[in-house]
């Protein structure tokens, strides 16, 4: 055969192919276009591809296709879909006609094959690629909305029999996060359980973390935490969602891919544990635990609207700071502005009572000693006197921790609770308006940091003696009160007149 019959055909750099012209251009469309344009071309020839598909490896099965006549016995699960892209970008229909009865077949295909074929996959679409997808995901959800001995599963050829809803996890764990993707998606469309999906794609992220370099693991994780975003968080456990967390900060990932897991157990914080939240600070932060992160769950949870969310979720995420506080509030490195946003990121209408947030300033204050007077007024400032319970009312009103006027308002707060047992709502006490409260209120704002404490101990002391006796009175008068409501006499109790309190 004379040399002019042969053509060298580098593929994408990677090898150069000695073929024959006369064989490849008549079964190639585009190989005869090329060649019809160099007829008049003299001495060697050679063509050089770029960006061919799959390679040197797909245009070896091309000339082996070609010099077999065309035979169809090179097509199978593992070179199909690389095939299916080099038949279309060589332009060889023949070829392609038997790759399209092939996937007439796929039915038959075990599981294996059809992960194998997908395994194969370029960075490219197709029909081809859409049929493999599609009989993927519809043994998968097969299995999923039929009992394990159906026939409708056994005749798709899943071999889930007797093995569960998971028996898929291991078989996709082979595929690249680019096809698990695109699997994610079908699975979306055919409204497979969200919950099924986000365990499947923490199972992969978990057994393809074990084995990949550090690039690899960040491609892998944000590809991941991409797809939660078409899904729904609510159907998965806040537990996985903070071990995906765990795997996050352990990665350099961008900040919108930490930002979509923060904002997903944001939104279920009301199912999340105490041990979930005492997260250990980064090594560049001097404090026990991150503070920031948390604080990110909470604006998540409350979103933009405070009063969308319902109140017994509230009350529980309340409660889970309550017990957060007390834990960050022994921390001597914790700065009062990061303790005070914590204590602050729930609006006051979360608690019905606020003797946990007392206890965990009073133990913040026992700790930091050091703290200015301003500081110590602000963190006391955080606390809804209104709230706390007569205990803690009484425990904080001989609290030396506590700043004066701060002290007075417990006084106030705990003289009004007296007040409304004495004095039902609605009812009118005659000789003499109760004026004590507003005095003492009054007092209580004149009162500032730079005022001695040796003239302010007494005054205080006294009127905290008075509130204990009109305690007494109370306990004593409290029968009389069902009858004064009775008889709407309020002016005398056993025969005499109802003193005024705190005056």
């Amino acid at each position: 055969m004379e040399g002019n019959c042969y053509l060298e055909v580098d593929v994408n750099g990677e090898e150069v192919f000695l073929v024959d012209k006369r064989v490849i251009s008549s079964y190639s469309g585009r190989m005869s276009k090329l060649l019809g344009k160099m007829r008049d071309a003299t001495g060697n020839v050679k063509v050089i591809f770029h960006g061919f598909p799959g390679g040197a490896e797909s245009f070896e099965l091309i000339t082996r296709f070609c010099y077999d006549k065309g035979k169809a016995g090179i097509i199978n699960a593992s070179n199909i879909l690389p095939l299916a892209s080099a038949a279309h970008f060589m332009e060889i229909e023949h070829l392609s006609e038997q790759i399209e009865r092939s996937l007439e077949e796929i039915n038959h295909w075990s599981l294996s094959e059809v992960v194998m074929a997908l395994k194969q996959q370029q960075r490219v679409g197709g029909a081809v690629l859409d049929k493999l997808l599609s009989s993927l995901v519809g043994r998968i959800v097969s299995c999923s909305e039929t009992s394990p001995s159906s026939s409708a599963a056994s005749s798709s050829g899943s071999s889930c029999d007797g093995i569960g809803a998971t028996w898929w996890f291991e078989e996709l764990v082979a595929l690249d996060a680019r096809v698990v993707e695109m699997v994610t998606r079908q699975m979306a469309l055919r409204r497979l359980d969200s919950g099924l999906i986000i365990r499947f794609l923490l199972h992969y992220l978990k057994s393809r973390s074990a084995s990949a370099s550090l690039d690899e693991r960040v491609g892998i994780v944000e590809e991941v935490v991409e797809m939660l975003g078409i899904l729904d968080v609510r159907c998965v456990s806040c537990k996985s969602l903070f071990e995906l967390l765990r795997v996050v900060m352990k990665v350099r990932v961008s900040r919108r891919c930490r930002n979509v897991v923060e904002g997903a157990i944001g939104s279920l914080l009301d199912q999340a544990r105490l041990d979930d939240l005492l997260i250990p600070s980064s090594p560049s932060r001097c404090y026990l635990y991150n503070v920031n992160l948390v604080l990110s769950f909470l604006r998540s949870f409350l979103g933009e609207e405070v009063g969308s969310v319902p109140l017994s979720r509230m009350a529980r995420v309340a409660g889970l700071v309550d017990s957060y506080l007390a834990e960050i509030a022994p921390d001597p490195w914790l700065k009062p502005s990061k303790f005070l946003a914590v204590v602050r990121a729930l609006p006051d209408s979360a608690r019905d009572s606020f003797d946990a947030v007392y206890h965990a300033v009073n133990l913040y204050l026992e700790v930091h000693r050091g703290l200015s007077e301003e500081e110590r007024r602000i963190l006391c400032c955080s606390i809804n006197y209104e709230k706390l319970s007569p205990t803690a009312l009484s425990h904080l009103i001989g609290n030396a921790r506590f700043p004066w006027e701060h002290v007075a308002l417990a006084l106030v707060s705990r003289r009004s609770k007296l007040r409304s047992l004495l004095r039902p709502a609605g009812t009118t006490y005659e000789g003499g308006r109760v004026e004590g409260c507003d005095q003492v209120v009054l007092y209580a704002r004149q009162l500032n940091a730079s005022d001695k404490h040796k003239k302010v101990k007494p005054r205080l002391q006294g009127m905290q003696t008075r509130v204990s006796e009109v305690e007494m009175v109370c306990r004593k008068m409290q029968p009389q009160n069902v009858k004064m409501r009775k008889s709407r006499t309020s002016r005398l109790v056993y025969g005499r007149s109802l003193p005024l309190l705190c005056s």
